[in-house]
């Protein structure tokens, strides 16, 4: 599979836009977490104001290691910030900082795609290991029935990338009218935190579009084999 011209074809478009959003992310984020905010706020102070301002109690806040690693844990209540947003007060963490609360306040409310997004996360772990190896055994042993099982449960991956982009995309709408609202941020400062959270966004379409294309790859090679 992995010499198949067929498949370098298809993929490569996947593969490109993954390092475009990748390096996007990481480029706009160093260079808005070298522009300091005026307000001075850490991003775990950011946090803070945001959930008290919310009436939201509870909710650790906690540092975690290496970098672009934040992310809220629903069922520990907590929203962990990487070292690099935790103690820092520029504009990158402060965005950053709003959008993990942007996911509690997701939770509180009982938002339905990240409660859909949940619900699938077994599915999805068995359907990224299951699924390939159900598709080329069926393929190997020529069993296409078993095949397209496998690829019932890659399509499962696919779905869960397609509606973690709601559930990303709300959380950073709630991050940007957080931080304007509250005066986190001030002015012109809150098109550095929309860059950001842009450039944060476009992983999650790259990576929807790639878990498309391998789906497809996938239907394309056991419909060859018919």
């Amino acid at each position: 599979m992995f010499f198949d011209p067929i498949y370098l074809l298809l993929m490569i478009p996947g593969m490109a836009l993954m390092f475009l959003a990748q390096s996007k992310v990481k480029g706009t984020y160093r260079r808005y977490s070298q522009v300091q905010s005026t307000m001075g706020m850490t991003g775990a102070q950011v946090a803070q104001t945001i959930l008290m301002k919310k009436g939201v109690s509870g909710i650790r806040i906690e540092p975690i290691a290496g970098e672009l690693t934040d992310h809220y844990d629903p069922s520990a209540k907590a929203v962990r910030l990487s070292e690099g947003i935790y103690n820092s007060t520029s504009l990158a963490a402060a965005a950053v900082a709003a959008h993990e609360c942007g996911h509690v306040l997701q939770d509180v409310e009982g938002y339905k795609f990240m409660n859909l997004r949940a619900a699938l996360v077994p599915a999805v772990n068995l359907g990224s290991r299951l699924g390939p190896l159900l598709i080329m055994a069926g393929l190997i042993f020529n069993l296409l029935n078993l095949a397209w099982v496998g690829i019932f449960f890659f399509a499962a991956v696919l779905l869960f990338h397609v509606v973690t982009l709601p559930v990303e995309f709300d959380a950073s709408g709630r991050a940007l009218r957080l931080i304007d609202d509250l005066g986190i941020l001030q002015g012109e400062e809150n098109k550095g935190a929309k860059a950001v959270l842009s450039a944060a966004a476009l992983t999650y379409v790259a990576t929807a579009f790639y878990a498309f294309l391998n789906l497809l790859y996938y239907i394309m090679l056991v419909n060859r084999r018919q």
